[in-house]
């Protein structure tokens, strides 16, 4: 009983984390300035007339269209796009042996899987709305994306391809067999609508939307509007408040009473 208290006290811990992480998310939606691309721009220039170029640091959020002339081609369904994150799943299947109390054996075959390749990519991107455009850096960005590729295939070779993808497997991978292998790709495509919260600076003499340095800012970019993401994120915030209360409690009762009967 201890024990298990001990595991739901270490849960608790851990939603704890991923809540203030939601509710740092949230804060950051509600907190950023809406600007519009022109608007960022004429800031730019008021500021640079003042104190000189490169001095704009403005945490916004602006909504556009995702435009690149050269594209990203994702490595599995060779899509274009600005970003992408593949996976390989090899799933198989494994004779596992226990023994009871009495010493009496059984075997049971059970399923199991494990990645053997990931990647992901992103590159710099263009983001238009009405009154212009500027320039979108991704890197270090909570990127959401739309999934295009969720494919088991029956596979036993030694060979997998797969678009742009190749990798040479082992078929004798520790006693276990291969049934297939599952290929997932995720990107963030070309000519869509996307809302990018970050900050807007002036990096020669370009506007760029950015990771904040603040890490109470969150840099987003998401294909939800803002009111959807808002959602989404408050309730996730809640519910992950309210399984770490559950477990914080039940988990701390469980300890005690362990305890007291261990005593």
């Amino acid at each position: 009983m201890a024990i298990f208290g001990g595991i739901l006290l270490v849960v608790g811990i851990i939603l704890f984390f991923v809540q203030k992480n939601y509710s740092t998310k949230l804060q950051s939606i509600r907190s950023a300035t809406s600007s519009t691309v022109v608007e960022l721009q004429n800031i730019a220039r008021e500021i640079a007339g003042e104190i000189g170029s490169g001095n704009l640091r403005e945490y916004v959020k602006v909504r556009g269209i995702i435009r690149s002339e050269n594209p990203l081609i994702s490595e599995l369904k060779q899509a274009p796009c600005v970003y992408y994150a593949m996976r390989v799943v090899r799933e198989y299947e494994e004779q596992h042996t226990t023994r009871d109390s009495e010493g009496k054996s059984r075997t049971e075959t059970r399923r199991g899987s494990e990645t053997i390749s990931s990647n992901s990519q992103s590159i710099p991107f263009t983001l238009q709305d009405r009154s212009g455009e500027l320039v979108v850096n991704p890197d270090g960005g909570d990127i959401e994306t739309t999934q295009i590729l969720n494919e088991f295939r029956q596979e036993n070779s030694s060979l997998l391809s797969f678009g742009a993808f190749r990798l040479s497997v082992s078929l004798g991978m520790g006693g276990r067999r291969t049934l297939g292998y599952r290929y997932t790709e995720s990107i963030l495509p070309c000519d869509r609508e996307v809302l990018v919260i970050g900050t807007a600076a002036d990096e020669g003499g370009q506007v760029t939307l950015r990771k904040p340095i603040q890490s109470d800012k969150k840099f987003i970019i998401s294909l939800k509007s803002e009111e959807e993401l808002a959602k989404s994120t408050a309730n996730a915030a809640k519910w992950f408040f309210y399984g770490m209360v559950a477990c914080l409690s039940l988990g701390a009762v469980l300890l005690i009473v362990g305890l007291v009967l261990k005593s």
